[in-house]
C-alpha cells in the first residue's frame, strides 16, 4: 500500500509530462531515442517522456535582416548594403534534421550571395534595379536552402549607402543634367518662338497696309509716356498713312 502512495504521484506526474500542446503555425518533430519518428499536426499531442522528445517548428514567415556590409561593384566602387530576408519552413524534419540552424545559415548564404551579385553589376545597375538585384540574390540563396526544407519569398534591398565623395559627384552630375534640360528647354522655347515670328513677317509682308498698321501700333505703344521724347525714321510710305489717318 505504501509503495502505491509513493508510486502513483510519480506515475501521474510522469503521464502528464507527455502532454504537449501545438499551435496551428506549429510542427512538432518528433524523436524517439534519438530517432526521428514523425511530424505531429497542431492540436493536444502526447510524447512518452525520457523515450521520447519534440522539436516545435514555427511554419510562419520569418524576418531576417542581414547586417549591413561593404561590397564592391563591378565599376569598383565600394558600397553599403543591407538586405532582409523573407522565407519560411516547408519541411519541419529537414530544417531541424539537415541544418543546426536555419535562420543563421539563411543569413550568411543572403550575404555571400549580396556580394557576389552586387559584384557583377555596375552601380548604376545596383540603384536603379533593385528588385532584380534582390531576385537573383533569391534564386542563389533558394538554390542551397531548398534541401533544408526551407523556402525563400523575398529579398529586399533596404539601404545603400555610397562613399562621400560619389554623393557628391552624383549631385553634381544632376545639377548638371538639370541645367543641360533648362537649356534645351529654353532652345526649344526660342525655336518656336522664331518659327511664329517668321510666320508673322510673313504674313505681314503680304499686305503692306497691314505692316503700316502693326507699324503705328508699335510707335503709339512706345510714346504712351509723355515724358518720353523717340525720333523714328519711317519709310515714306507710313508717314503718308499716317498724315491720311491725321487728317480725317
Amino acid at each position: 500500500m505504501e509503495i502505491v502512495l509513493i508510486l502513483g504521484p510519480i506515475i501521474v506526474i510522469y503521464l502528464l509530462s507527455g502532454i504537449r500542446l501545438l499551435y496551428q503555425y506549429e510542427r512538432g518533430v518528433v524523436f524517439t531515442l534519438g530517432t526521428f519518428k514523425g511530424v505531429y499536426e497542431p492540436g493536444l499531442r502526447y510524447i512518452w517522456p525520457i523515450f521520447q522528445s519534440m522539436r516545435k517548428v514555427d511554419m510562419r514567415i520569418k524576418t531576417a535582416e542581414v547586417p549591413r556590409q561593404e561590397v564592391i561593384t563591378k565599376d569598383n566602387i565600394p558600397i553599403l548594403a543591407n538586405t532582409v530576408v523573407y522565407f519560411r519552413v516547408t519541411k519541419p524534419e529537414d530544417a531541424i534534421i539537415k541544418i543546426e540552424d536555419y535562420v543563421f545559415a539563411v543569413r550568411q548564404y543572403t550575404q555571400a550571395a549580396l556580394r557576389d551579385v552586387v559584384g557583377n553589376h555596375e552601380l548604376d545597375f545596383v540603384l536603379s534595379e533593385r528588385e532584380q538585384v534582390g531576385g537573383a540574390i533569391r534564386q542563389i540563396v533558394e538554390q542551397e536552402t531548398v534541401g533544408w526544407g526551407v523556402d525563400i519569398e523575398s529579398i529586399k534591398i533596404q539601404e545603400i549607402e555610397l562613399p562621400a565623395e560619389m554623393k557628391r559627384a552624383m549631385a553634381k552630375q544632376a545639377e548638371a543634367e538639370r541645367e543641360r534640360r533648362a537649356v534645351i528647354i529654353a532652345s526649344e522655347g526660342e525655336l518656336t518662338a522664331s518659327v511664329n515670328l517668321m510666320q508673322a513677317a510673313e504674313n505681314l509682308s503680304k499686305s503692306h497696309g497691314a505692316l503700316h498698321l502693326r507699324t503705328l501700333q508699335t510707335i503709339r505703344d512706345i510714346a504712351a509716356d509723355p515724358s518720353e521724347k523717340i525720333v523714328l525714321f519711317l519709310p515714306s510710305e507710313v508717314a503718308d498713312v499716317a498724315r491720311s489717318l491725321a487728317g480725317k
